[in-house]
């Protein structure tokens, strides 16, 4: 299980699984539990680069970035280090 320390969000923290490419196990830690678990569900099964394609670049509240973002840059940094 990978583990990924969010920045400008209110999740802390995302936790996910990724077998060959394919996102599993995805879990939020903090965050509006229902937009997190609605991200998490639709990421799950989904292939690691139609993900980040997905999600990357969303900005939530002028922020810069958001939770789906931050998913994005996890899986990219995953996909950096394999």
């Amino acid at each position: 299980m990978y583990s990924y320390k969010t920045s400008g969000t209110c999740a802390r923290e995302i936790l996910f699984d990724v077998e060959n490419d394919i996102v599993k196990n995805v879990r939020f830690i903090s965050g509006c539990s229902g937009n997190t678990q609605g991200v998490a569900a639709l990421a799950e099964g989904m292939n690691i680069d139609d993900v980040i394609a997905r999600l990357k670049g969303i900005n939530c509240g002028g922020k810069g970035t958001s939770c789906p973002d931050q998913l994005a840059k996890a899986l990219e940094q995953v996909k950096a280090n394999a």
